[in-house]
């Protein structure tokens, strides 16, 4: 065993003398004994940073010493802590482990953050805070809590990008938000971008009330600015007026329209008996070798008695053949991976249920912060590259 670990080590012994003649069990159900120690250590740390700074050279020269202490309470993540502070004469000690006017331990902010992000309100915040730690918590407080996140937003909003993203996908979901009194619904844009060693991030979100080609210009723009030089392929679903602003911005783009989102469109017109059979036609169209197999599939689709059924499910299709065909150029493995916008989907999917929670927001502000941490939670868990992902760079 090493030294560092024998130091940190707990010994029956020393555990006798801390429990002495209590009950264990009791001692242990109430967390007494564990807060106890925390206090006293945070207590040993505080003054061990007060033996640093006045032994500093120009501390002792102005003859600073201690001169008690103060009693100070902390909120932390299992509570809250009774603290002796020490102070020096002067009062130019400035302790790192709870700063000079804080009351809340970074401990405590991380769990409000954390219900916050599940889409948990301010009052049920406060009862589960009242619940688990037996403290009462304003609403006001949380509001402080919450709000120092819009900063972190902003600066990850502007964060510099990678200059190329080979895959770009982009969706939309929509919002609830209370404007001047009335309920009004917001769309939220989200791009996640495949950078140059397969990885994937979150590049923004934008809030819009209508999506067209020059908020579309606008949200590009952006991203030329943050450092984004060239997409390659950018798989999007129907965004109107995204493919006109794209030509702007990036004229040497592939744009390639969501597959499933355009069969989900098509089912849609379809009688509930005749889904399925809708959906087995509307197969071999996109699972063709080639494009100029995938047309010809097509027509045969509209001479058949259920393409004449279905004149407007052809129509769709031709309207987007431009953006549906460009997939066809790849091997099946990347065909997989940008026929569709699954990949943002799944995140998609997440800052839902958090929303779902929540019904609607209260401002604009309240809905970015939701969102923003929704997405931090879940892109937290993006550490591997995209699978097959050395097949995909040779093929690009």
């Amino acid at each position: 065993m090493t030294k560092s670990k024998a130091q940190g080590r707990i010994t029956d012994d020393l555990l006798d003398q801390i429990v002495g003649d209590a009950d264990p069990t009791e001692l242990f159900q109430s967390g007494e004994l564990l807060g106890e120690m925390r206090r006293k250590l945070a207590e040993r740390i505080l003054d061990a940073e007060m033996d640093e700074h006045l032994a500093q050279p120009v501390v002792q020269d102005q003859g600073n010493v201690r001169n008690g202490h103060n009693a100070k309470t902390v909120l932390t993540d299992s509570g809250s802590m009774p603290l002796e502070v020490p102070r020096d004469r002067q009062g130019t000690f400035e302790p790192q482990l709870i700063e000079k006017y804080a009351r809340r331990l970074p401990g405590f902010d991380d769990k409000v953050i954390h219900l916050f992000a599940h889409g948990m309100s301010t009052r049920r915040i406060r009862t589960t805070v009242r619940e688990l730690y037996g403290l009462d918590v304003s609403a006001d407080l949380i509001a402080r809590v919450t709000d120092a996140v819009l900063e972190e937003f902003s600066e990850w909003q502007n964060r510099p990008l990678a200059d190329t993203y080979a895959i770009v996908y982009l969706d939309a979901i929509h919002v609830k938000v209370r404007e001047a009194g009335a309920v009004t619904t917001r769309a939220v844009y989200l791009a996640i971008g495949i950078d140059e060693t397969g990885h994937k991030a979150v590049l923004g979100l934008w809030l819009g009330e209508h999506e067209g080609a020059k908020f579309w210009f606008n949200v590009l723009n952006e991203l030329k600015v943050r450092g984004l030089q060239d997409i390659l392929i950018a798989v999007v679903d129907g965004l109107k007026g995204f493919p006109e602003a794209l030509e702007t911005a990036f004229p040497q783009t592939t744009v390639q329209t969501c597959i499933v989102h355009l069969i989900r469109h098509s089912l849609s017109s379809a009688s509930y008996q005749e889904r399925k059979q809708l959906a087995a036609a509307l197969k071999p169209i996109y699972q063709a070798e080639s494009a100029d197999r995938a047309e010809s599939l097509l027509d045969d689709f509209e001479q058949s008695e259920l393409g004449r059924r279905y004149p407007d499910v052809v129509r769709s299709w031709r309207q987007r053949w431009t953006f549906v065909i460009p997939f066809f150029a790849f091997s099946p493995l990347i065909r997989k991976a940008i026929y569709t916008t699954n990949a943002i989907e799944s995140l998609n999917a997440t800052v839902r249920r958090a929303v779902r929670a929540r019904g609607h927001f209260t401002s604009v502000g309240a809905a970015k912060k939701l969102m923003y941490l929704a997405l931090r939670e879940a892109s937290a868990k993006w550490t591997a590259p995209m699978t097959h992902w050395q097949s995909f760079k040779r093929e690009f």
